[in-house]
């Protein structure tokens, strides 16, 4: 049975949560919808009125955004082993380079380097996939050790390359059919779980964060994963926290990104090219599936082909979500002048953000200011009364 207008998507991704057969249709079968898709609506045509109905509400709406757009995540690996290959003092702490394999056979190995601070106790941990663009910059690195966090960067293409390529995951799990973005998310999980075997690392205070693709990785990881305490995507635009529906001037559309990197999505993600008006969810959706936890978008303006605009549209639809919960404070947006780059000026926000939700320092205020006064709603619906 499918449920007809607006609720259909909603519908099959909660029956697939309460392990009822189900069909995903194609796009051309899915009803228009023009305004951002409303996420507190159920699949019997009621939306849901409470804050106990949201982990169901979320799981569904998790299943169908895996679905269409992402494909599945890669099975979860119990078999981590790490090595350190060395260790050497930096300003204010000492960093390591270890090496970690899990999966069959040993066969998925990243290299993780650790920059801990100085001190006794466990410490709060930033974790980012961007290896491959290079190294941290050592003001970024002395910045984050100084404010008593642990600095955990990864190489994300170790875990799949930025290809077609059948590296990685793809080698490891021959029948995985995800996209990259999916297989990168897994990666900062996998960072976790080996985190969380260190005594000087705060489980309760794990923050992930990406640039571009990378923020589009980070975003998902911290949508599919409620051990990460807080996510920050960085300009990362469509697919990431930018809008599909939405577009201002010229940035990356569902055609551009589909046609440029097929191997990110999922594999019919492409139906939706010429009918993103029948996606049954937007980046708001992605977004909202991290509240209660908290969520910090960083954004460049003069970052166009990222949509910054339409970041600030998804960031409003998706503290529907967060106000409904209790939680509106914990939702933020930050903008700065300049282009594509994740800078020191993005790093101290998220230091500053974090900082205010983990242990309560500074404003909430300096996180709510928008960059485009005028921009549209995007959308009719409100978050329900309770």
């Amino acid at each position: 049975m499918l449920w007809s207008g607006i609720g259909t998507a909603c519908a099959l991704g909660l029956m697939a949560t309460l392990g009822q057969d189900v069909t995903y249709p194609p796009a051309e079968a899915l009803p228009v919808i023009s305004e951002l898709p409303d996420p507190f609506l159920r699949p019997d045509g009621f939306r849901i009125q409470s804050k106990r109905d949201w982990e169901r509400q979320r799981k569904a709406l998790l299943s169908l955004i895996l679905r269409y757009e992402y494909g599945e995540m890669p099975p979860v690996s119990r078999n981590i082993r790490a090595q350190i290959l060395s260790s050497h003092p930096i300003e204010g702490g000492v960093e390591r380079e270890i090496l970690l394999t899990m999966g069959p056979k040993g066969g998925v190995s990243i290299h993780l380097f650790l920059s801990e601070p100085e001190g006794e106790g466990r410490h709060p941990a930033l974790i980012t996939g961007d290896l491959n663009w290079g190294r941290i910059k050592p003001e970024i690195v002395r910045e984050v050790v100084g404010r008593g966090y642990t600095l955990a960067v990864f190489n994300r293409e170790e875990i799949a390359s930025d290809s077609n390529a059948q590296t990685g995951v793809y080698k490891a799990y021959p029948n995985y059919t995800g996209g990259r973005l999916a297989a990168w998310a897994w990666g900062y999980h996998r960072v976790i779980d080996y985190l969380l075997t260190l005594p000087n690392v705060d489980g309760k205070h794990i923050a992930a964060t990406g640039h571009s693709r990378g923020g589009k990785a980070a975003l998902l990881a911290g949508a599919t994963d409620t051990r990460i305490a807080l996510t920050a995507p960085n300009n990362s635009g469509c697919g990431g926290a930018g809008c599909y529906r939405i577009l201002i001037g010229k940035c990356e559309d569902i055609t551009a990104i589909t046609k440029n990197f097929p191997f990110w999505f999922a594999p019919r993600f492409h139906e939706f090219v010429g009918k993103v008006d029948r996606l049954p969810f937007d980046q708001h959706t992605v977004k909202a599936l991290i509240a209660p936890r908290a969520l910090l978008t960083t954004e460049a303006l003069g970052d166009h082909w990222a949509n910054p605009e339409g970041s600030q549209i998804t960031h409003s639809a998706a503290k529907e979500v967060f106000d409904f919960l209790g939680a509106g404070e914990r939702i933020g947006i930050r903008f700065r002048e300049g282009g594509h780059e994740h800078n020191l000026q993005d790093w101290t926000a998220l230091l500053d953000f974090a900082d205010l939700q983990f242990f309560g320092k500074g404003s909430s205020s300096a996180f709510s200011a928008f960059a485009f006064p005028n921009a549209e709603r995007g959308h009719a619906w409100q978050r329900p009364k309770r």
